[in-house]
């Protein structure tokens, strides 16, 4: 019997990339995005069970968690960043409402269920967990956020058998850094900051995500990975 995993933020960037790469292991994958645009413009394999799902709405998240009998995983990849107007406090909150607490909501909705499988979870934090963003302050905090909720959900969820873990990308390649990509001064200078001398691919946080989900990830809890080219490592 497939496994199920639900993947927020799951049609695009990295979300998309991580639906596709478990799709592809053999996971019944469950891809909540925002919109039903979303859901059109998603590529991805027909097998992929598609849903439209708004983090911030209590109604929204336990109405899709409310649906299913079983889950092995949650991956919580929505998120937004609001380059240069994050210092404005209104979308400041926004930012959090999505990134943080939108993480944290559909963690607690999806825990009755992880307890029953024995299930895990992989949320999404960032190198600027680590590193601030001076443009992006929000997106900074919640990331930072994202990260200390990783681990104390990990202790808390210890008993009932679930796992927490998270990655924390890099300069991936992706729609959100399409702009960045292509600005040969921004580009030149992630790249010589990068030991790996390249972009990321969507793909290759999939297959990490894949892995902490896996039972071969059985005894890691509360963890954080960059998967980052060796950018945090110097």
């Amino acid at each position: 019997m497939k496994k199920t995993v639900v993947v927020t933020g799951g049609t695009r960037g990295i979300g998309g990339a991580v639906s596709r790469v478990l799709s592809e292991a053999g996971w019944d994958v469950i891809a909540a995005t925002i919109s039903q645009e979303e859901i059109d413009a998603f590529d991805g394999p027909p097998d992929i069970k598609l849903r439209i799902l708004d983090v911030t709405s209590d109604l929204s998240v336990n109405g899709l968690f409310g649906q299913l009998t079983s889950l092995n995983g949650l991956v919580n990849c929505a998120g937004i960043l609001q380059r240069g107007a994050e210092y404005d406090l209104d979308v400041f909150q926004r930012v959090i409402a999505v990134n943080l607490t939108g993480t944290m909501r559909c963690c607690v909705a999806a825990q009755p269920l992880l307890a029953q499988s024995s299930g895990a979870i992989v949320n999404t934090a960032s190198m600027l967990s680590t590193f601030g963003g001076p443009l992006v302050p929000a997106y900074s905090a919640s990331k930072g956020g994202v990260a200390q909720l990783t681990k104390a959900l990990a202790g808390k969820w210890a008993d009932d058998n679930i796992r927490v873990n998270a990655v924390a990308p890099g300069w991936i390649e992706t729609e959100m850094t399409q702009g960045l990509r292509e600005a040969p001064e921004r580009s030149d200078a992630i790249l010589s900051r990068t030991p790996m001398k390249r972009w990321g691919k969507a793909e290759e946080v999939g297959q990490l995500v894949k892995w902490l989900l896996s039972d071969d990830a059985s005894f890691v809890t509360g963890s954080v990975y960059p998967v980052d080219g060796g950018y945090k490592a110097i």
